[in-house]
C-alpha cells in the first residue's frame, strides 16, 4: 500500500497533460478527452469534467428508425451519449483497461460493452449476431465503426490479439470475445455434449468461429453479465 505526505499525494496523483491530442491515456483506466467540438462516449462512463461541455443520451431517433429498433433491444451496455462542448473529460468504466485505437479507413466490430468512446467522423451501426445460439450464449450486439478517426474500448486486464488466417479458424467464448477486424463474419459452432454437461450459458458449449483473414480481440475475463442480460 503506497503512503504518501498530502503534498507528494497530490503532486503523484494530479492530471498530468502530455500532449497526445484527443484522446489520452491519463492512466491506464482512465481516458482524458480533450473535447473540441463533438464525441461519442459509453452511457455512465464520464467522471470528471471541467470547461463547457454538454452531455445528452443518444435520441431514440438519432440515427434513423432501424438503428432506433436496434438499440431499443440492447440493454444498458451499448447505450451512447454525445459529449459536445470545450474542455477536458474524464472517462472510465468499472476499473477495465482503456486502449486508443486510431483507424485509417478501416473497419472493426467491438463488443457494445467494450467501447468507451469514439470520434464522430467515424460511422457507426449496432450489428446483431442473428442465430439462435449467439441468443442463448449472450453477447448479442456489436458495434460497426469504420472510417477515418479514434476509439477508445475497454477489456478486463490486457487484451490478447490472434491472427485469423484462411483454413485456420480461431474459436473464441463470446463472453471473452472483445472485437474482431471488419472483413471477418463470426459463425457459431455448439458442442452439444459440453452443452448437457455444463448448460446452455457456458462459452465452452458455445463458440464464435472465425475464418478468413483478419484478427479477434479477447480478454481473459467472461462478461457474465451479458449472458443475464441475454437469456432474461
Amino acid at each position: 500500500m503506497s503512503r504518501y505526505g498530502l503534498s507528494d499525494f497530490v503532486d503523484h496523483s494530479r492530471q498530468r497533460d502530455r500532449g497526445h491530442g484527443l484522446f489520452e491515456l491519463e492512466s491506464e483506466r482512465l481516458l482524458e478527452v480533450n473535447l473540441e467540438g463533438m464525441i461519442w462516449m459509453k452511457h455512465g462512463a464520464m467522471v470528471a469534467y471541467r470547461g463547457d461541455v454538454r452531455f445528452e443520451r443518444e435520441k431514440i431517433l438519432e440515427k434513423g428508425l432501424v438503428k432506433a429498433l436496434k438499440k431499443g433491444l440492447t440493454g444498458e451496455g451499448a447505450r451512447l451519449t454525445r459529449c459536445e462542448g470545450n474542455g477536458q473529460v474524464y472517462l472510465a468504466d468499472a476499473g477495465k483497461k482503456v486502449t486508443i485505437l486510431e483507424l485509417a479507413g478501416e473497419t472493426i466490430f467491438v463488443n457494445g460493452s467494450d467501447v468507451l468512446a469514439f470520434e464522430d467522423a467515424l460511422d457507426w451501426d449496432v450489428k446483431m449476431l442473428r442465430k439462435a445460439s449467439a441468443i442463448l450464449a449472450g453477447g448479442l450486439f456489436n458495434l460497426r465503426l469504420a472510417g477515418s478517426g479514434m476509439l477508445a474500448l475497454t477489456t478486463h486486464y490486457d487484451p490478447l490479439t490472434l491472427l485469423v488466417e484462411p483454413g485456420n479458424p480461431v474459436y473464441t467464448d463470446p463472453n471473452a470475445t472483445v472485437a474482431w477486424s471488419g472483413d471477418l463474419t463470426p459463425e457459431f459452432k455448439t458442442d452439444i455434449q459440453l452443452k448437457s454437461l455444463v448448460g446452455r450459458s457456458s462459452g465452452e458449449s458455445f463458440q464464435m468461429m472465425f475464418d478468413g483473414t483478419g484478427f479477434v480481440v479477447v480478454q481473459p475475463y467472461e462478461e457474465r453479465a451479458m449472458q443475464s442480460n441475454a437469456t432474461q
